[in-house]
């Protein structure tokens, strides 16, 4: 016993003195503060406004299984009236509403390619501004796409249309790729990749949506950051069958289908079977964000060789955001049952929806999910599904690239590479590039957060000068 209260103090005492350490290395890292503000610019913000205004206004919802393409035809009418240069001088191809520009330059080694969609969600509910008005009111532009991502199709086409005004000879070739159905994980980018195959490009830096510049990404963490999107998670549809032999509700017998169902539901909830893990991505992303935020963020985030378990373990209760950076997220999100208030169904459905973490990935998520629902008498089904994304390598000098633009067009605005939640169009290009960055050069605050596929989407207008001259940069810096 006496050998055993030895063990126990002197284990307590390593830690209370790694604790120490991590003090003083905290108090002795300097705290950095994010001082980058958007630059006041009034008559390019008006212009690009407008712009970006008459985009809005055409209305270019998508739906899945259906090509649609002469409602893009439309809305490129209005792309060929605002930017008559990049139409006269560029390549364009056109295939079932997608479009990809091509813009020959002197060398063809290092193509690059700059993303955004054509296509939004559907606009549903009570809105302050009617959501294709297209409205500038405040300060903003408001209305479906506006955030995403018209505004990064206005700046990127902006930005050709003045490098070409300029006669402006790129060193490298430039594509424009814009998709119509990134919304609804369409064939529309698949096949301007499949264009590219053909053509035999292979990019040298993919820069699509997914990032942005984020005001406050994180509690106590003040200020604007440009956060990178360098993993994205996979995603997969899973159909939750349960069966019986229906009834009367009058006299409902035990593990009825919607019971079966509710238990597991329940216990998905309860005990998830989804292992949390900090990988790479995610270390990079708080131990860069730490020197930025309070002391106890600068103490936890500041030294992960310490605290990176106890976070692990506290992160997933703390926040529905915090625990998406960590493992596969599981969200119920549709149901069916019998047709009649008095009937017992003799099959009732759920929807999963999962975001595949890669340590595990679609394969094994999948099989914990059939495991668990093995347990109620459930069948399971994949409607669709794909692995997460390759990550992109920070150390790569197409990154590099990216970084270095940032700094140059938005002077001490803090880098912050993170993981992505969401989806995008750039995971089909991951198979001809191996450096497909996802960030929009835009501010996105609460504002345009809360909007997101919501209500009442909007962006400032002071964010779209900054836009237009970082995909200038970009193209400029392309050697």
């Amino acid at each position: 016993m006496r050998y055993l209260l030895y063990g126990l103090l002197a284990l307590l005492g390593v830690l209370a003195l790694l604790v120490l350490i991590a003090l003083i290395r905290t108090l002795l890292t300097p705290k950095k503060t994010s001082k980058w503000q958007p630059k006041e610019d009034p008559a390019r913000e008006a212009q690009y406004a407008n712009t970006l205004s008459r985009m809005v206004q055409v209305e270019t919802v998508s739906h899945k299984g259906q090509i649609q393409r002469e409602k893009f035809l439309g809305f490129q009418k209005v792309l060929e009236e605002l930017f008559p240069l990049v139409h006269s001088r560029l390549e364009k191809t056109e295939i079932d509403g997608a479009l990809l520009y091509c813009w020959k330059g002197k060398h063809h080694d290092r193509p690059l390619v700059l993303m955004g969609h054509q296509d939004v969600v559907p606009a549903e509910g009570t809105w302050e501004h009617e959501p294709f008005s297209g409205d500038i009111a405040d300060g903003k532009v408001w209305g479906r796409g506006s955030a995403d991502t018209k505004c990064s199709v206005m700046a990127f086409l902006q930005a050709a249309e003045e490098l070409l005004a300029a006669g402006y000879e790129p060193e490298q070739d430039v594509y424009l790729s814009s998709s119509n159905t990134e919304e609804v994980g369409g064939d529309g980018c698949p096949k301007l990749v499949a264009e590219l195959e053909r053509r035999g490009v292979k990019p040298y830096l993919v820069n699509d949506e997914g990032g942005s510049i984020v005001t406050e990404p994180m509690a106590g963490v003040v200020g604007n950051y440009a956060m990178i999107g360098v993993l994205e998670k996979g995603q997969g549809n899973l159909l939750i069958s349960a069966r019986s032999n229906g009834g009367h509700s009058s006299y409902p017998p035990k593990n009825s289908p919607i019971v079966r169902l509710s238990r597991f539901v329940c216990a998905l909830e309860k005990h998830s079977p989804m292992r949390s893990q900090m990988n790479r991505q995610a270390k990079e992303m708080f131990s860069s964000m730490a020197p930025y935020g309070p002391f106890y963020l600068r103490l936890l985030f500041g030294n992960l060789w310490l605290f990176k378990p106890l976070l692990v373990k506290l992160m997933p209760s703390i926040s529905a955001q915090a625990a998406a950076l960590l493992r596969t997220t599981v969200a119920p999100t549709m149901q069916t049952g019998s047709d009649g208030c008095n009937v017992l169904p003799q099959e009732a459905t759920l929807t999963l929806n999962l975001r595949y973490i890669p340590h595990q990935d679609m394969e094994e998520s999948n099989a914990a999910i059939e495991a668990l629902a093995k347990r109620y008498d459930l069948e399971v089904r994949v409607l669709d599904a794909y692995r997460s994304c390759e990550p992109v390598d920070t150390q790569n000098p197409a990154f590099a690239l990216v970084r270095e633009t940032i700094g140059e067009v938005f002077p001490n605005l803090p880098v912050i590479p993170y993981v992505m939640t969401g989806g995008t169009d750039a995971r089909f290009y991951q198979k001809i590039c191996g450096a497909c960055v996802r960030f929009s050069p835009v501010v996105y605050g609460p504002a345009q957060m809360k909007g997101m596929h919501g209500l009442n989407e909007n962006l400032d207008t002071y964010s779209l000068p900054g836009a237009v001259d970082y995909y200038k940069t970009l193209i400029r810096k392309n050697r």
